[in-house]
């Protein structure tokens, strides 16, 4: 039963991957800077809800899994705004 579940998760995990390249390649250029500002904003709750999730220290794999996805979602946060302050930079004058 529980192989089952793993198993239904990595092709739901699968399937978004899948959309969203998808989604993602066709978005023109113009449109990368509000994409990515949205997309921070998304996931800055996702890393308010994986400090929740790791701090509730159920189980040791549940912490574990929270302090990886605090770490992913910092990451991905962190690197967003990197990229769209290069992205503003491109678009300066002078």
């Amino acid at each position: 039963m529980e192989a089952q579940v793993i198993t239904i998760g990595l092709m739901i995990f699968a399937l978004a991957l899948l959309e969203g390249l998808e989604i993602i390649s066709k978005v023109p250029p113009l449109l990368h800077t509000p994409l990515m500002s949205g997309s921070n904003a998304i996931s800055g709750i996702t890393l308010v809800g994986s400090i929740v999730a790791a701090g509730a220290g159920r189980t040791l794999e549940a912490e574990i899994m929270g302090v990886l996805a605090v770490t992913f979602a910092s990451i991905n946060v962190f690197g967003g705004f990197v990229v769209t302050d290069r992205m503003l930079r491109m678009f300066k004058r002078g």
